[in-house]
């Protein structure tokens, strides 16, 4: 399928396949006439990569793991895990916006940003 049939059925744009063909998340073949032709199965593969970023997952894993996904002979087992990773991901960085909300806490009040409470005069 062109480019145009395959941006309305994944309802995103020309540009943004353009985009994801140039950074290697979806491939199509250029027919003799200069114009890209699409499998079908990549309207798929554009609503799993949307639904990706919408849980997290930058472009780069989506990329790095999309064909560990497509090789794996266990799919669900194999997302399992990614998400399971992922979250440790998001708590990770949960603890570490937790620390700094406590840090910007601490320096409320002090007249000076960078000067903890504790040691305002």
């Amino acid at each position: 399928m062109r480019i145009g049939e395959l941006a309305a059925q994944a309802g995103m744009t020309r540009d943004t396949i353009r985009f994801y063909e140039k950074v290697g998340l979806v491939t199509g073949r250029r027919l003799a006439n200069g114009y890209r032709d699409f499998p079908p199965e990549a309207v798929a593969w554009l609503h799993y990569v949307r639904t990706a970023q919408t849980l997290g997952f930058s472009l780069a894993e989506i990329a790095r793991h999309g064909e560990e996904l497509h090789d794996a002979p266990d799919a669900a087992k194999a997302l399992s895990a990614l998400f399971e990773e992922k979250i440790q991901v998001v708590d990770a960085r949960m603890a570490e916006l937790a620390a700094l909300r406590a840090e910007l806490t601490a320096r409320v009040g002090t007249g000076c940003p960078l000067r903890a409470a504790d040691q305002a005069d």
